[in-house]
């Protein structure tokens, strides 16, 4: 690969992020800070990056091309364009509970008791600025303005009873594919 082709690999970097109406931006001394409707967040600039605001865009600039150099752009883009999102709309993900007798029931506004067939009942206490919901169909929802936390929440929920291949029984995805495998057959 030679020097032309590698430069255009970081796509994702150099996509301007659009700050809606209602959202404010502000960039200085390595710090970059988004309020919005949904809450405000602050997350530090790399070294390498420096932030560039024109009009209601954001581009997200590098001094060097290096491979590491991009590399950074393309993350920083991501996670500002994440920030903008969540004080602004929001993220969400549901969870679905399938298996007889499996159920979850919100406690208090922050935590959830997971019964999974376990000899014991689950207490999940949700993390600072994750909420949670319970839909009848045995449906967990959680909605946060920060995509990692939400996602990290979401991850050790489902880790409390992962679905298995033989029954698809668990917690899973709302929508995952859950690969099934044949079970034993009777010997002859």
């Amino acid at each position: 690969m030679n020097s032309e082709e590698s430069i255009k690999l970081s796509r994702v970097g150099k996509i301007p992020v659009t700050v809606p109406s209602g959202v404010d931006v502000k960039i200085e001394k390595g710090m970059v800070t988004v309020r919005g409707p949904k809450g405000n967040m602050s997350r530090e600039v790399h070294p390498r990056v420096q932030l560039v605001r024109d009009g209601d865009d954001i581009t997200v600039a590098i001094e060097k091309g290096d491979r590491e150099s991009r590399a950074v752009q393309g993350l920083t883009r991501a996670l500002l364009a994440n920030m903008v999102n969540g004080v602004s709309v929001g993220f969400e993900r549901k969870l679905e509970i399938q298996g007889v007798g499996y159920k979850a029931e919100l406690k208090s506004p922050t935590e959830i008791l997971f019964s999974l067939g376990y000899s014991h009942p689950i207490m999940y206490e949700l993390p600072v600025g994750v909420t949670g919901e319970v839909t009848k169909d045995n449906k967990v929802i959680l909605r946060s303005n920060n995509k990692e936390t939400l996602g990290l929440a979401a991850a050790k929920i489902r880790s409390f009873r992962p679905p298995e291949p033989y029954k698809g029984k668990g917690i899973r995805y709302e929508g995952e594919h859950v690969r099934r495998k044949a079970g034993k057959t009777a010997a002859r």
